[in-house]
């Protein structure tokens, strides 16, 4: 190199999903400059962090987040600065939102530009996806407007009539346009009419409280919807993403479907493999207020073992930032109060602490909390150390034990699911885009840096991606 690099990680542990090498690495200008065997002298800088004796890990890259989400009455209470602050002191350096229309007259192009418009505000780098709940003839026009401003993916609900779902018809149609498009179609897979039809039976019991939620949501109304879904995707050769998979039906389902050929892939999230439904009977069971609910502890086992196995691909946050005044506005009344968990600064403890007690490796971690985010939702630059790379790095202690305490994390709301939970592995030190911004002394705060990322083609990335974890074959 010509001249000093401003930053040297040294005598790093360097853990990739593929695998793990000692290195010192050498960073400049944001990106990895190079990686220099360990065996080698420190490369001189203008700053050196020594890493021995810890693990040195790509960014999280969450591919889930709800940032200054309107949904009806209620708007999560954060922002881009809040969110993206909290996901750096959590490990996570890439955040992908949703651009979801906030009413019927905002239009799929024009709620990805506004949100486009807030994250300037971001301290980490942000990703988007799309949204389309009806279709009409602009819808071709706006999806190739997205792809043009780089967000390659279409979200869609196959639940939730009357605000944000989408019917049979439009999900077909999009997915033709996402295969045209090189674009990837996300689906929230719940099947409506069970859901209806079981949350209204429960009413009319007088059972729809918080305490009833995860008996009007039955795992066979998830499962169904992957089911019907997959059809759509063999039918239309589209490649589909399954949020928050929450059984392990829905993930075979998925296996399956693979196993044939489809390019279908499963995320779920932290409180699906560490929470089950007994905490809607707890002291406080609106703290748990998702869809979809917390499972049985039977569900919970098998679809930890999936994650470990590697059958689910991403660990995501599903993050959204409600406080408990909101939540226990309508207790009484699921259908009127707002559902989501904040979650983008404790994916990584709680992904970490569910897959290695469930037998997974580092590189595994790794693998479902960075590497496969970026690489299925084609993010270039991102979840991988290696030259050429953006430099977002975690110093990571897989040892450190903390109890989460809800009070003192930075998500702009006053409750974390997992308070109280003794959970391993947490970041020591976050280098995003060549910046420490997180150490033992403390959060650095890098201003409104965060980058706007314009995303791959879906097939085209999957094509040129240096490696693929085993799992996902």
């Amino acid at each position: 190199m010509s001249h000093q690099p401003h930053l040297v990680v040294a005598n790093a542990t360097v853990v990739n999903g593929s695998g793990r090498q000692a290195a010192h690495i050498v960073i400049q200008d944001g990106l990895i400059a190079a990686l220099v065997d360990a065996a080698e002298p420190v490369p001189g800088a203008a700053r050196t962090i020594d890493a021995a004796g810890k693990l040195v890990i790509p960014g999280g890259v969450d591919g889930h987040c709800h940032v200054a989400q309107v949904t009806g009455r209620f708007r999560t209470l954060d922002d881009y600065r809040t969110t993206s602050t909290a996901a750096l002191w959590g490990g996570t350096t890439t955040i992908i939102d949703f651009g979801i229309p906030r009413d019927a007259q905002e239009t799929p192009l024009a709620a990805v530009l506004h949100k486009k418009e807030l994250a300037t505000q971001s301290r980490c780098d942000v990703a988007l996806h799309g949204t389309v709940i009806s279709w009409d003839e602009t819808v071709p026009w706006q999806l190739e407007r997205l792809a043009a401003e780089g967000v390659r993916s279409v979200k869609m609900y196959t639940t939730n009539r009357g605000t944000t779902m989408a019917d049979g018809d439009t999900i077909l149609k999009v997915m033709r346009e996402m295969v045209r498009l090189d674009g990837l179609t996300y689906i929230h897979a719940e099947h409506d009419p069970i859901i209806a039809d079981c949350t209204e039976q429960h009413a009319q019991d007088g059972r729809i409280g918080i305490e009833h939620l995860h008996r009007t949501r039955p795992e066979l109304a998830e499962e169904i919807s992957v089911k019907e879904t997959l059809a759509m995707a063999e039918y239309t050769t589209a490649p589909v993403y399954f949020v928050h998979q929450s059984t392990a039906g829905a993930v075979d389902l998925v296996t399956e479907a693979r196993s044939r050929g489809i390019e279908a892939y499963s995320e779920t999230c932290p409180h699906y493999v560490t929470l089950d439904d007994s905490v809607y009977g707890s002291a406080f069971p609106e703290w748990f207020a998702c869809c979809p609910p917390m499972r049985n502890p039977e569900t919970v086992a098998a679809l930890k073992e999936r994650l470990a196995s590697g059958a689910i691909h991403t660990m995501s946050s599903d993050h959204s930032c409600y406080d408990l005044s909101q939540k226990r506005e309508r207790t009484d009344d699921i259908r009127e109060m707002p559902h989501g968990l904040p979650g983008v600064e404790t994916r990584m403890p709680v992904t970490f602490t569910a897959m290695t007690s469930a037998g997974a490796s580092v590189e595994d971690f790794v693998e479902a909390f960075s590497a496969a985010p970026a690489r299925i939702n084609a993010v270039p630059g991102k979840g991988r150390i290696a030259e050429g790379y953006d430099a977002d790095l975690v110093i990571f202690d897989p040892a450190e034990e903390r109890t989460v305490d809800g009070n003192a994390l930075h998500m702009g709301t006053d409750f974390s699911p997992f308070d109280g939970k003794v959970l391993t592995g947490w970041p020591a030190a976050v280098i995003s885009a060549g910046h420490v911004v997180l150490d033992a002394d403390g959060f650095h705060d890098p201003g409104a840096v965060g980058r706007f990322v314009a995303r791959d083609g879906f097939r085209q990335h999957q094509s040129n991606a240096p490696f693929t974890h085993a799992a996902t074959l």
